[in-house]
């Protein structure tokens, strides 16, 4: 028994293909949306890219891309299909090709499901490479000589003060690290010889942060240097007073950025997806009601349609059946050739055509 069955007038078959031929064009335009979707993302990763270690955030933007491209091109035939089904004979040249074209449209909506899943599920592999890459950039902050490094102290700079951020995991990860060059330093100082000698890789470390890394809504002037030393700053207590630098990290101001565009994005492709299974239920109506009008060849005939010709049940029974049958006509083969080995000898031997009587 099928599924879903339903009955279709002439009028009914017309104003459905009509409706589908519409929808198909805005299946289009929303496959058009994908691509735009996918190549914003694609340069909004791109503008923090030299703080970002390549962990497959990149993918999401290329398969964005690519299902809209597809989306465009399976709702463009469509809407030829949809358009020439309006006449039953304009439909026999569509005919065969319709069901496949109903099966490859369906695993694709997959993909756009997938596409929409991923978006919500990319927060951990994000999250580890902004890590990585902001321990590297921050690592290169002070080789402002360097060639291919020297633009590492104006990224994080400029990305302290877009995200109002401090550091990796915050302005306390300053402190681990030498971030001003060795050319800036005098090295006959002895306080600097000693801090150099104060660890055992010869850094030059201070409890202090880069100026990019102050609050400027904050009413006292901002305090860079020995951050930790109470008696270096009137009326000043580090562990009690709201200090005036940024005190987020980075990575998690950049991380609820990345995760707000791709939450949006995969909201926008969720509905897209659910637009397209409905213009796909469709067509798959439209489909099996015109083969009814061709079966019974008569095109002012009313018809019925459906989503599947047998319940699933029937289907598993009936491929149950098949399988029995299957199995039957193997032990019936078996037994045979057991009752007759000379036979067998012979055939295997002179070949069917050969055998001697």
């Amino acid at each position: 028994m099928a599924v879903l069955r339903v009955s279709f007038t002439k009028s009914r078959r017309n104003k459905l293909a009509q409706v589908l031929w519409i929808l198909n064009w805005v299946s289009v335009v929303m496959g058009l949306l994908l691509i735009i979707l996918g190549a914003f993302l694609k340069m909004e990763i791109g503008k923090h890219s030299e703080v970002m270690v390549s962990q497959g955030a990149d993918s999401i933007p290329h398969m964005l891309l690519a299902v809209g491209a597809i989306a465009c091109g399976i709702n463009f035939l469509g809407s030829k299909i949809c358009h020439d089904c309006s006449d039953s004979q304009r439909f026999t040249r569509w005919r065969l090709a319709m069901l496949p074209y109903v099966v490859c449209t369906f695993f694709f909506t997959f993909c756009i499901l997938a596409g929409a899943l991923v978006c919500y599920t990319m927060k951990s592999s994000l999250e580890e490479s902004l890590h990585l890459g902001l321990k590297r950039a921050m690592s290169f902050y002070k080789d402002t000589d360097t060639p291919g490094l020297c633009f590492m102290k104006k990224t994080m700079d400029e990305l302290q003060f877009k995200f109002h951020c401090c550091g990796n995991n915050g302005f306390r990860d300053w402190f681990e690290i030498q971030w001003i060059s060795t050319r800036y330093l005098n090295l006959n100082s002895k306080d600097v010889q000693n801090r150099l000698k104060s660890n055992i890789d010869g850094k030059y470390l201070l409890d202090a942060i880069p100026f990019s890394c102050c609050n400027y809504n904050s009413p006292r002037p901002c305090i860079q240097h020995q951050l930790t030393n109470n008696s270096a700053h009137y009326n000043y207590d580090y562990l009690t007073e709201e200090l005036n630098h940024w005190t987020t990290g980075c990575r998690q101001a950049l991380l609820d950025h990345y995760v707000q565009i791709m939450q949006s994005i995969g909201l926008s492709v969720l509905i897209i997806w659910l637009f397209e299974i409905s213009v796909l239920t469709g067509v798959r109506y439209l489909q099996t009601a015109m083969e009814n009008v061709v079966l019974q060849g008569d095109p002012e005939c009313e018809s019925e349609g459906w989503l599947l010709e047998n319940n699933f049940v029937e289907k598993a029974k009936t491929n149950l059946n098949i399988i029995k049958t299957l199995r039957k006509v193997n032990q019936i083969s078996t037994i045979s050739g057991m009752e007759n080995p000379n036979l067998d000898v012979r055939t295997a031997a002179y070949g069917p055509d050969n055998v001697l009587h």
